[in-house]
């Protein structure tokens, strides 16, 4: 299972372009660690660990999007391998083979195991904490004189927490389901106990991650200014990428609450589903509730995107309803329909510009590359939001920019606390273009042709003239000569 959920994620990850998120990832990790540091004190200290680790990662393998995804793609194999080892050991090894087939080719899944984030090593660090936590509240009282092991397991819980949390601060929703785990997988109080010890040693151990997050909570204000996620949005696009999978599999969770709970389909309930289902159900759905509510009750905090790491319990209660079906050649054709429903998503992720609805920067800059000279002045639209700004093509794929001169550069976003470079209006940088007879100016989303474009009609009154216009997909290359 871990390592079909591995190949799925990585088979053309390496096709589109970087996007704005990955940016901000790959930037920020080629920092010297002393510039990221200090950024980290100022932005995005909770991404700061998978920064840390993607810095070193790149030293050692480059920044490719191959080598820059494949830690993605390695952490949804260990992802599905643990949702596979969780299902088989709270129901049966059927469910167990179902579930990890279904985790791998969620579109959120494949999404995430091919994208340079930290969202796919919090989900594999948050399946795995709850096979730990399984493993733990199911001691029998009689291997008392193994006590040492079973501390030193709950010692393991909580700095497994810690980790999980200091790779992604939302995998803090993924204890309430741990909590319905302790209580229906093992009665009485002291597992009850032990597991609040050792969540509040791993919250301890959280201090600094949570402390930033909090002081850093401005830095999410643009979910404000986006529509607000519906539960439409929510129960298709979250998980399912599109209408089709999103009825199929919500069938499917309906069929597996429909057995399990009120008794109809195979006759009885396979052994232990029933507690498995609460478990799940709360890893699945709760985290969305807050999500939700704290959106339209207190400050914005939901992207689809954010509730990632609850993909293993999604596999797990459509894989439950899977094996609720009566006949074995049905309950095939039910997973077989659920691959082939993800397969059109899936491609379309793949695909040349699959990223963030189009992202081409890669192709920009090849294209770029071919027609600039040496000493030729590029300029970048700066009037779009930071993470779609064609500017940080240049960061991205620095080979096809070497030789032109930055004109609007005020500083490196290496010298600076924020994510990106400070730049100045062109106006403020007129003179930098003494003695240039070339520029290149890149626009995004096609709109270099708009009678308004501001950089257009400053370059003109300079006595620049538009000599060539492209579009690659959503990025138009003006050429402008003297």
């Amino acid at each position: 299972m871990g390592i079909f959920g591995l190949l799925v994620s990585f088979a053309g990850s390496w096709q589109p372009s970087y996007w704005g998120d990955e940016a901000a990832s790959i930037m920020s990790a080629q920092r010297s660690l002393p510039s990221l540091f200090r950024m980290l004190g100022h932005v995005d200290a909770v991404h700061g660990a998978y920064y840390v680790f993607l810095h070193y990662w790149i030293e050692l393998f480059g920044a490719s999007e191959l080598s820059t995804r494949l830690p993605s793609a390695i952490a949804v194999g260990t992802a599905a391998a643990g949702t596979a080892v969780l299902a088989r050991s709270m129901i049966d090894a059927r469910v167990a083979v179902v579930a990890g087939v279904a985790f791998a080719v969620l579109p959120r899944v494949t999404y995430m195991g091919a994208e340079a984030r930290s969202m796919a090593v919090a989900t594999a660090v948050g399946v795995w904490l709850t096979v730990l936590l399984v493993h733990l509240v199911r001691q029998r009282p009689g291997e008392a004189r193994f006590r040492w092991k079973a501390w030193a397991g709950w010692a393991g819980y909580a700095l497994l927490l810690a980790a999980g949390i200091y790779t992604y601060l939302y995998l803090l929703l993924l204890l309430p389901a741990h909590l319905v785990a302790v209580l229906v997988l093992r009665r009485g109080w002291a597992s009850l106990g032990r597991w609040a010890l050792a969540t509040a040693g791993g919250l301890a151990l959280a201090l600094p991650v949570l402390y930033w997050g909090v002081k850093e909570r401005k830095q999410i204000s643009f979910l404000g200014r986006r529509p607000q996620v519906d539960l439409e949005d929510a129960a298709v696009h979250q998980w399912f990428g599109t209408d089709p999978l999103a009825v199929t599999a919500w069938t499917l969770v309906a069929v597996a609450v429909v057995t399990m709970f009120v008794g109809v389909g195979r006759g009885k309930p396979l052994p232990s589903t029933r507690r498995t289902m609460a478990v799940m159900l709360t890893w699945m759905l709760l985290p969305s509730v807050v999500l939700l509510a704290g959106t339209h009750l207190v400050t914005p905090m939901y992207s689809l995107r954010y509730l990632s790491f609850c993909t293993p319990a999604v596999a797990i209660v459509v894989s439950i309803g899977i094996a609720a079906i009566p006949w074995s050649v049905l309950r095939v054709g039910a997973l077989l329909v659920v691959v082939a429903l993800a397969v059109p998503t899936y491609l379309s992720q793949r695909s040349e510009f699959g990223k963030n609805g189009g992202s081409d920067w890669r192709q920009a800059a090849a294209a770029l590359g071919e027609r600039a000279r040496v000493g030729d002045a590029v300029v970048f639209e700066h009037d779009v939001r930071p993470s779609r700004r064609p500017r940080l093509a240049m960061h991205l794929y620095p080979a096809e920019f070497e030789g032109l001169r930055d004109i609007a550069l005020d500083k490196p976003y290496e010298q600076v606390t924020w994510l990106w470079d400070r730049v100045l209006p062109l106006a403020d940088a007129a003179e930098r273009l003494t003695g240039t007879d070339r520029v290149w100016l890149l626009e995004y989303d096609g709109r270099g042709d708009r009678s308004a474009g501001e950089d257009i009609r400053f370059l003109s009154r300079q006595g620049y003239s538009v000599a060539d216009r492209h579009t690659i997909h959503r990025t138009t290359i003006v050429e402008m000569t003297k």
